[in-house]
């Protein structure tokens, strides 16, 4: 940013401690007009809304985050992005009634220390200097240049005097800020929003609005300013006498190179971590390891990672779910509202200057709405399906099935989905071992391979069909339930959970109910899952390694295993022919006749 009132009055002379007093004199003057003028006219924060959420885009201006402008400490674009990502939390989603104004200082407030901000470039009398909350001027010129393209009045404005090659000053549509009297203000005169997004390498602001502005795009002087020498950047400057120098240091040196922010736990997870985290890596966890895995090293073999572990969320979480049904509406938004916790406490630990982090899926959409991803590359260890896909495939079976008491019972709030399609649009790398996720990344998607629990090989026996799940329409209960009937024979049917979708589901057939695990598959001609939605199939590889018979739909996600049969999610007659095609292979002498 620059500064006004501007103490270096000569080109090419150097900045002395007596000029730095006296600007810090007459800054405080005019702060304590701007003081005066904001009792008498009156600037208001604006609130965050949703009403215009779905409003055509009508303005945007995208601004590289890094640049090439000579720096020998990346901490100080660290620390500019890092101040950004706290500003723009001030101002993404704002929205303003017509004859409003916008007032930058009003709605971001003053950038300290004590309220995060970071020690950025900051352009002062010609040189650029470190200084607590540097680098936002990024932000006031792309809001500027927002402002100009959507015809909106602009109230205040200062352009640099300096001009940084590449930056928006260079084509006149900058804005220099400076706490509190050198401001940007602009009034709009129809309802406006305003959305600003750190993405991994760009700023994006853009403007939305339900009708036309009635001005035309306003225009900007262009070359305004002397264009700066990169080499007056203080951390690049030979000049060591220089009284600014000594503010120059302090960043720590030793950043994780890459952060993990982990809550479910999986094995196939596990076995990537120990594969790639290093001595440098910074692990923050949920949950201990599994026990099955323990005696594998759980997650510190061969990974050498500092690790944290956050116990009070998740403490909180399994006592909160504990007093609510296995499933419906309170339960899902009890996940949610844990999963948000744990990412805000996961967000505080975050070293401010990392620049890499590995997250977990169900946090992904409240990092991404708290800005905790913006600058940073990451990728995403997927746990489920995303959730406009996940929400659609329910809507699916809910129209197929509109008898069930559980299809249709939560959906999860459009602006939550919408963060989540944004975080993952921005994703570098997708990791999963559910082939029916991976398919929807393309080649960003990392397909691990499944882990099979350690079991003995039981031998086949009897002729149930086993429904590894509880009764729900979403496991394909209503599917097998048709398909079972329509085979027009008598099938032991055994279920291995509750019966979810009311009394008497199964009327008419032979049900039994058995246990999960190992127990449960004993004596089994087959195992059946024709699931809408399948996200962790561990019934499933539990009976692949006992060399059990599986049907699976293509949403369990099953690959590179033997012995299963897949079908197409939500085809009832592709289930009836496998299951009697493998019912009829299991007991050839008997020829099942009973099923004609």
């Amino acid at each position: 940013m620059d500064l006004r009132p501007r103490a270096r009055t000569e080109e090419g002379s150097e900045p002395t401690l007596a000029s730095a007093l006296l600007f810090r004199l007459k800054a405080g003057v005019f702060r304590w007009r701007r003081r005066w003028q904001n009792l008498k006219t009156p600037v208001r924060r604006h609130a965050a809304g949703g009403e215009l959420r779905h409003a055509k885009v009508v303005a945007e201006s995208m601004t590289p985050l890094r640049t090439d402008l000579g720096s020998a400490d990346p901490l100080l674009t660290e620390g500019k992005i890092e101040n950004l990502r706290r500003a723009v939390r001030r101002i993404d989603g704002v929205e303003l009634r017509p004859g409003d104004v916008f007032s930058f200082w009003t709605q971001v407030g003053r950038a300290t220390r004590w309220r995060g901000y970071r020690r950025g470039r900051e352009l002062r009398e010609g040189c650029l200097v470190p200084s607590i909350g540097g680098g936002l001027c990024q932000l006031s010129n792309a809001l500027y240049d927002a402002a100009l393209k959507a015809g909106l009045e602009i109230v205040e404005r200062h352009a640099h005097t300096r001009v940084i090659p590449g930056s928006l000053a260079e084509q006149g549509r900058d804005a220099t800020i400076f706490w509190n009297y050198v401001d940007l203000r602009f009034r709009t005169d129809a309802l406006l929003r305003i959305e600003a997004r750190l993405g991994p390498s760009d700023l994006v602001v853009r403007f939305r609005r339900a009708e036309p502005s009635r001005s035309p795009a306003g225009s900007a002087a262009v070359g305004r300013g002397v264009v700066l020498d990169p080499s007056g950047s203080c951390d690049t400057c030979d000049n060591t006498e220089c009284f600014r120098k000594e503010e120059r240091g302090g960043h720590r040196a030793a950043l994780p190179d890459r952060v993990y922010l982990l809550d479910e736990r999986w094995p196939e997870f596990e076995d990537v971590l120990r594969a790639q985290a290093g001595r440098r890596d910074l692990v923050l966890v949920s949950q201990p390891p599994r026990q099955p895995f323990a005696a594998r090293g759980g997650w510190n073999e061969g990974a050498g990672a500092r690790f944290r572990r956050f116990r009070s969320v998740p403490i909180r979480r399994a006592l909160a779910l504990r007093r609510r049904a296995e499933q419906g509406e309170a339960r899902q938004r009890a996940l949610l509202r844990y999963s948000e916790l744990l990412s805000q406490a996961f967000a505080r630990a975050v070293p401010w200057d990392a620049g890499n982090l590995v997250v977990s899926q169900g946090l992904l959409p409240f990092l991404w709405r708290d800005g905790v991803l913006g600058g940073r590359t990451f990728e995403v260890w997927m746990t489920r399906l995303p959730l406009y896909a996940l929400q659609g495939e329910l809507d699916r079976a809910a129209s197929a099935h509109p008898q069930s008491r559980t299809l249709a019972d939560f959906r999860v709030d459009d602006e939550l989905v919408e963060y989540e399609r944004e975080a993952l649009s921005a994703a570098a790398h997708i990791v999963t071992p559910h082939a029916r996720i991976a398919a929807l990344f393309g080649d960003r998607a990392d397909l691990r391979p499944w882990c099979l629990p350690t079991m003995a090989h039981l031998p086949r026996r009897g002729g149930a069909v086993v429904f590894p799940a509880s009764t729900l329409g979403r496991k394909g209960a209503y599917l097998l339930r048709s398909a079972i009937r329509a085979l027009g024979c008598e099938v032991e049917i055994r279920v291995l959970g509750r019966e979810l979708e009311g009394p008497g589901f199964w009327d008419g057939l032979a049900v039994s109910h058995g246990p999960r695990g190992p127990a449960g598959l004993e004596g089994a001609a087959v195992v059946v899952l024709p699931a809408y939605v399948e996200h962790q199939p561990r019934a499933l590889l539990a009976a692949a390694a006992a060399g059990v018979p599986i049907i699976a739909s293509e949403a369990c996600g099953l690959h590179d295993i033997g012995g299963v049969i897949t079908i197409p999610t939500g085809d009832a007659e592709a289930l009836a022919d496998a299951t009697d095609r493998v019912l009829r292979a299991s007991a050839p002498g008997e020829a099942r006749s009973l099923c004609g």
